[in-house]
């Protein structure tokens, strides 16, 4: 039997490596072994582990709708809270994931300033962002359901969906829940028409689009 450490492993960006039968406490030990300084993504359903590897423009539609979350929140004079790429896990529900970006909005005061969590005690993030360049391996839904994130936003092929949980499940809706007033599945047009203008420009233009929906 040949046994391989995961630092042996290489997965070329836009490609995913899925791992069957794998424990929670292995899932722990690799969650340690790959540690927090790097590209790739994690996701654990029931025994299945998958590590993805992101693609340049993948790391581009994720940067640019992070921002103008956070644009948006500033212009909207909205606290927040933003805890990027954090690993969020339930053992009890077999559940681990680790998004694009995630935020906090609703409960951004109980988790203001707060370095370590804890699920079974603090709760999650309101707004998760996936963005899917590439086709995943696995269903991502069913774990962001277990974690118990009341929002996700997912941007592919060039739109950007809104989901909110309902029943243990994801409905695709309209409208969000953290941005009521707002049409933000617009953001991928506005986002791709400033993309040669630069980031300050599309900043300046997420703003400004923001004064005028809620005018």
């Amino acid at each position: 039997m040949v046994t391989l450490q995961l630092r042996q492993l290489e997965v070329p960006p836009g490609r995913r490596l899925l791992l069957r039968d794998v424990s929670w406490a292995e899932f722990e030990a690799i969650l340690e072994e790959l540690g927090e300084h790097r590209g790739s993504r994690i996701a654990y359903d029931h025994r299945l582990l998958e590590i993805m590897a992101p693609l340049p423009e993948h790391e581009y539609f994720k940067q640019s709708i992070s921002i103008a979350i956070e644009d948006i929140a500033e212009a909207l004079n909205q606290d927040y809270e933003s805890y990027g790429s954090t690993t969020w896990r339930r053992k009890a529900e077999q559940a681990g994931l680790e998004p694009d970006n995630c935020f906090y909005f609703q409960n951004e005061a109980l988790v203001r300033g707060k370095l370590n969590f804890d699920l079974d005690r603090d709760p999650p993030p309101d707004l998760a962002l996936e963005i899917d360049i590439t086709r995943q391996s696995l269903d991502r839904f069913p774990i962001y359901a277990r974690l118990g994130i009341p929002e996700v936003w997912r941007y592919e092929d060039g739109r950007l969906s809104i989901y909110l949980l309902q029943q243990d499940q994801y409905v695709l809706t309209e409208q969000s829940q953290v941005f009521p007033s707002l049409s933000v599945r617009e953001l991928p047009q506005l986002i791709e028409a400033h993309r040669d203008r630069g980031r300050l420009a599309l900043r300046r233009a997420v703003r400004a689009w923001v004064r005028e929906q809620i005018r």
